[in-house]
């Protein structure tokens, strides 16, 4: 990169708090920002060549006039570049050459959404180079999923990336055509608690299929009441329907749209205990929801694998913790990560039982912040 002048971008990590695979259905979630993220510095560099160095993966190359999805680069840093410049351009940025350096502190496949990290952070940093703006964080958000759900081939909802562009613990609801965020006053830290993840020592970057087909099968049911999310199904008429539902799309997908319904009252009753500051209930419906992930979602566990990672770490954690504390499977499920809110008296033992299981280095404590992604230039 040359000594002209740059862009700076940050967008952080987020981490789940309520609502597991529920977003994409419009549903109600809790989600907060963590410290760890990814940083950009872009500047211009002349014509249409775009390159993008990272550490720890290779470089990204690309004429930013050629913005249409390729097929083969779906699951590449070079196809979330190039959909993120295409949603840049819709939105009236006159995206030129650039070239720049990504550095990111949030680990790729362990729960804290490092690609919609990078895709947001990309996003602010060329809006700023070229435009000189700020995008809405909504707007930045939208601009996220689609590069993610059309050209990277993830079919994810909104969650990460409003999480992510709003910044701190939001409540959001996705029912409507534009998502409601609202602030979230509450301090984890002050109410004695610490909001813990573990790695469980398997990877879910390479199970995007068994990812993606939640949707779908929520998708079925949906379809199945001839609505296109349940959201759109009220309760009562889905329990009616169940029955029938069973008999023509299978369990799975019945016991999954049950997981949307049951996961709805979960989240409104942590947002609830999170608002009168009702610790106690907070952990009781997170251990509920916990419970709903791994029996009607089915997320935990992956079918067929011997290895059963995720589920290995909840039964240590939640042997651990007891009724003291609650344990979770955090994001997409199948590997990847668990969350663990853990007393704070209490947070070295859980720390060492779980890496004396697990390994050196498997828990971490996070760092909840109110950051959402920015850029200024340098």
């Amino acid at each position: 990169m040359s000594g002209g002048k740059r862009v700076r971008a940050f967008a952080p990590g987020r981490t789940e708090i309520a609502g597991n695979h529920v977003d994409h259905q419009g549903g109600r979630v809790i989600a907060a920002t963590v410290g760890q993220g990814v940083e950009v510095v872009l500047e211009p560099a002349g014509g249409h060549h775009a390159h993008l160095i990272s550490e720890g993966f290779g470089p990204v190359d690309l004429d930013v006039r050629d913005v249409d999805p390729r097929p083969g680069e779906e699951g590449s840093s070079r196809a979330l570049v190039r959909g993120v410049v295409a949603q840049c351009k819709a939105a009236g940025v006159p995206v030129g050459g650039f070239s720049g350096r990504v550095r990111s502190t949030v680990p790729s496949g362990g729960g804290l959404s490092s690609s919609a990290a990078f895709e947001l952070a990309v996003g602010a940093g060329l809006a700023r180079l070229f435009a000189d703006e700020t995008l809405d964080p909504l707007q930045l958000a939208l601009m996220g999923q689609a590069a993610e759900r059309d050209y990277f081939g993830k079919p994810c909802g909104l969650m990460d990336q409003a999480a992510i562009a709003f910044g701190g613990v939001e409540a959001m609801d996705f029912s409507a055509d534009e998502a409601r965020v609202e602030a979230v006053d509450f301090s984890f830290a002050e109410a004695g608690l610490a909001v813990c993840l573990v790695d469980v020592g398997a990877d879910h970057a390479g199970l995007t299929p068994l990812y993606a087909q939640i949707p779908l099968d929520m998708r079925a049911a949906a379809e199945f009441f001839g609505a296109r999310r349940l959201c759109d199904v009220p309760e009562d008429r889905f329990f009616v329907g169940f029955d029938r539902l069973r008999a023509q799309e299978g369990d799975r997908v019945a016991l999954r749209a049950f997981h949307y319904y049951r996961e709805m009252r979960l989240v409104d009753e942590r947002l609830f205990a999170l608002r009168s500051g009702d610790v106690g209930a907070f952990l009781r419906a997170t251990r509920a929801s916990a419970h709903s992930s791994a029996d009607y979602l089915q997320n935990v566990s992956v079918p067929g694998g011997e290895g059963q990672e995720a589920m290995v770490a909840l039964a240590l954690a939640d042997a651990w913790l007891g009724e003291s504390g609650a344990v979770r499977i955090h994001g997409g499920g199948f590997g990847g990560s668990i969350q663990a809110y853990v007393p704070a008296d209490g947070v070295r033992g859980f720390v060492s039982y779980m890496d004396a299981h697990l390994g050196a280095g498997a828990s971490s404590v996070l760092d909840l912040t109110t950051q959402g992604a920015c850029a200024q230039w340098e």
